[in-house]
């Protein structure tokens, strides 16, 4: 049973870690080249020292393992150790120039994280329903993994098992690719007269959110993954390269934008079912503190389950227009409430 575990890395998921850990009454310390980092991740989450930890989690960059791994094999000795980077064939090379007996090595990669970082960032729930990939080796011990599968299971994720090369491609594409197009888009707003900017809406604001993630991290991220990068980014260059030359060809453009659609259709819904297909409800409310609030007790008070919403505010407007998205049924139900008790509501859209 997990009682005790040290954490190297005081960053956001180094600490989000801690904060979940500690919730279940489990020791945790987290140690850090930067003192004044430690020791507000330790101020959160109350953590304490430990003298013998059964798991050491390396919460750090891939390219800071070396300097790190044998003082830490040499303070605990017979610990388990894992790692939580993004790139999973990188950590192994450093481990295997390392003094650390592969059998007491997990690589692991949370699929979690904020644009934000930092231990001021950190989440005890940021791990909540999310996947958490384990990509053991053949000299991986069952003891080992055992017990990291353990903690997975405490930080309320479900364990993912991939070989490290498989997780490295998949991650290029669901994770990588993602942050450098939403970086792109991002850029090519930089020369744009502010007024126009004035003018965004939900759709711009989602696809660039990422780009706003920590710039250090990433150089480091997709140089350890450039290989498998190097390849969908070549492909996605091709694609684009195909619409500019075909941008006087509707049929082409329908079928470039029809592509997207039914690559997204192959997202997984809520706890990795068949995606929904849902039905939205738009509100205009009073741009004003509380009106959220009030209609999710109207949708507690009808019994129906909103599933997303969006929230769209008019330049100079006190205004703000909310669209739920509901199953069809929820939909109807909600919008007879709300209408009969004065909410401005607006016809279901499909």
């Amino acid at each position: 049973m997990l009682t005790q575990v040290r954490i190297v890395g005081s960053g956001l998921i180094g600490t989000s870690i801690a904060l979940a850990l500690t919730g279940h009454g489990i020791r945790t310390h987290l140690v850090d080249s930067d003192q004044s980092a430690a020791d507000l991740g330790n101020a959160l989450t109350g953590s304490l020292d430990v003298d013998s930890p059964q798991l050491v989690i390396l919460a750090l960059s891939t390219n800071a393992i070396p300097q790190v791994i044998d003082r830490e094999f040499f303070l605990n000795p017979k610990a388990t150790f894992m790692d939580v980077g993004s790139v999973k064939t990188e950590p192994l090379v450093h481990i295997k120039q390392s003094k650390l007996p592969l059998a007491q090595f997990v690589p692991t990669h949370p699929m979690a994280g904020r644009e934000i970082g930092g231990a001021h960032s950190a989440r005890a729930d940021l791990f909540m329903t999310r996947s958490w990939v384990i990509t053991p080796i053949s000299e991986t011990s069952a003891e080992s993994l055992a017990l990291v599968e353990e903690f997975i299971a405490l930080m309320g994720s479900s364990s993912l098992t991939l070989s490290p090369e498989e997780h490295d491609r998949a991650v290029a594409a669901i994770s990588h690719l993602p942050q450098i197009t939403a970086t792109l888009l991002a850029q090519s707003l930089s020369d744009l007269t502010p007024n126009w900017l004035e003018l965004a809406g939900s759709g711009l604001r989602d696809t660039t959110r990422i780009a706003a993630s920590d710039p250090q991290l990433w150089s480091e991220i997709i140089h350890s993954n450039r290989e498998e990068i190097s390849r969908l980014a070549t492909k996605m260059h091709s694609e684009l390269g195909e619409l500019i030359a075909h941008l006087d060809d509707k049929k082409a453009i329908e079928e470039f934008i029809h592509r997207g659609g039914i690559g997204r259709s192959r997202i997984p819904g809520k706890h990795g079912g068949k995606a929904r297909e849902y039905t939205y409800l738009p509100i205009v409310i009073d741009d004003k503190p509380g009106q959220l609030a009030a209609i999710f007790n109207e949708c507690a008070a009808v019994g129906v389950n909103v599933e997303d919403l969006n929230i769209e505010h008019s330049p100079g407007q006190q205004s703000a227009l909310i669209t739920l998205a509901l199953s069809s049924s929820d939909a109807s139900s909600l919008s007879d409430h709300l209408s009969a008790i004065g909410w401005n509501v607006h016809p279901i859209l499909k």
